[in-house]
């Protein structure tokens, strides 16, 4: 729903999660206390080495720098190296922002998109791409290959956003499905940038811990060619490292839009703050806490997959990432509801496009006194 024209402000939707009262209040009656498996936020501890970082740095009285620390773009820079197969990234294509989402919601309006660009982004996804498109003016158009759009839209698409893995359906882009696409987006002149926040939760052949491949970053050279040439990747350490509530992520890729990018920023004051910069940089070079977390998901998932199979759900994708997308085969409000009647809060489908109807995203934050609940509760009337 459209919000009535301000006297002053931006005339955006109202934001959807406020439907979920209701159904909130619903769950919060059970005897046994609400599991709230909606919302993606970690509720496990920031881990210590990085908390001391930030004291470490907390005397910080002097202005910090938009463009980041050189410690910290080195840091990110060898992250892509050893975790995510991109070797010999240039410490000035580097770039820390204020969360992801910020970066998400501001990116069309940096890049110069206005009045008849297109901005393309994937049929099921976070509503927020859709948001940057309104913010600069621009019109968001749901695709998951260029080929389904007509060749009239197709002239005027300006920027392509890819999440993989995807939020909510947690579905993975290979190599070849990546490469296509940037193939596509560079023969009309379009920017392709590559949300990757949940590269590093990877499950089943995508579980590199136990066996599987990595997740691809778009910056891998068996997707660039060699070039990073129209090509950005946003990345936020809000889920490996419990640092949600820093706002803690970067952006990397093509050197001329990124150089834009911090002019930009510079006069705009977008910086992060010195000792959260320092967080980062200690975060992004530790492996372990990063693989514990992970172990902590993995086993919350093996419990709550069997649970919400049994509760009739049929699981979709959820090959990476913090959730689960599930379909009962019903409309998502009923599911909803159901789950509500359980004490459990769970996500609509239809918050992230037409064709998330008839979905619900089940998330894996939960403690794992939560996750028992939640299963016990799904078991108990299956």
């Amino acid at each position: 729903m459209i919000s009535a024209a301000p006297a002053f402000g931006l005339i955006l939707p109202d934001y959807p999660w406020e439907a979920m009262a209701p159904y909130v209040a619903t769950a919060s009656k059970h005897p046994g206390g609400v599991v709230n498996l909606s919302i993606g936020t970690p509720v496990d501890p920031t881990p210590g080495l990085i908390r001391e970082a930030l004291a470490s740095a907390s005397d910080a009285h002097g202005y910090p720098t938009v463009h980041g620390t050189a410690p910290l773009r080195q840091a990110v820079v060898d992250w892509f190296a050893s975790r995510r197969g991109v070797p010999g990234l240039d410490p000035r294509d580097v770039m820390p922002t204020v969360g992801s989402k910020e970066l998400v919601a501001w990116l069309p309006f940096l890049l110069g998109l206005g009045s008849g660009d297109v901005v393309v982004r994937p049929t099921v996804a976070y509503p927020t791409y859709d948001i940057g498109a309104t913010l600069a003016g621009a019109t968001a158009v749901a695709a998951d290959d260029l080929d389904e759009l007509d060749a009239a839209t197709r002239a005027k698409v300006r920027l392509v956003w890819i999440n993989s893995p995807g939020n909510p359906t947690g579905s993975v882009r290979d190599v070849e499905s990546m490469r296509r696409i940037v193939a596509q987006a560079r023969e009309i002149g379009a920017v392709v940038a590559s949300d990757e926040c949940y590269a590093e939760l990877g499950w089943g052949a995508w579980d590199a811990q136990r066996g599987g491949e990595p997740v691809p970053s778009v910056l891998d050279p068996r997707v660039t060619g060699g070039s990073t040439d129209g090509l950005l990747s946003v990345y936020s350490l809000s889920k490996q490292s419990n640092l949600a509530g820093y706002r803690a992520a970067f952006v990397a890729g093509d050197a001329a839009i990124m150089a834009n990018l911090i002019n930009s920023r510079k006069h705009a004051g977008m910086i992060v703050p010195y000792p959260v910069q320092e967080a980062m940089r200690v975060a992004l070079g530790d492996a372990d806490h990063v693989l514990a977390q992970k172990d902590l998901y993995r086993s919350r998932r093996e419990r709550l997959v069997p649970a919400l199979e049994k509760f009739g759900l049929t699981i979709h994708d959820s090959n990476a990432g913090l959730y689960l997308w599930s379909t009962a085969g019903e409309a998502t409000w009923d599911t909803v509801a159901r789950f509500a009647g359980l004490g459990i809060v769970v996500g609509p489908g239809v918050f992230y496009g037409e064709a998330g109807n008839g979905f619900v995203r089940v998330a894996l934050t939960g403690t794992d006194e939560r996750i028992d609940a939640a299963v016990e509760r799904l078991n108990s009337v299956a």
